[in-house]
């Protein structure tokens, strides 16, 4: 009976473990999704400021 003990709890071991590494790389796709978002909202603003010739965050220049 203790063999399939272990055998559960090692199962259950290694199901944990691809949760936490598919965790991880879903994570690590949000960081980067995240990074890309906020790179076109920064080009985005520049251009808008640009083109409406104001200051729109607040930074004290144009672009």
């Amino acid at each position: 009976m203790g063999l399939f003990w272990d055998l559960i709890q090692q199962s259950e071991i290694n199901e944990q473990s691809e949760k936490a590494a598919n965790l991880e790389q879903r994570v690590a796709a949000l960081e980067n999704e995240l990074s890309k978002t906020q790179q076109l909202l920064r080009k985005t603003l520049i251009t808008l400021e640009k083109h409406l010739g104001k200051d729109i965050d607040g930074d004290g220049k144009l672009g």
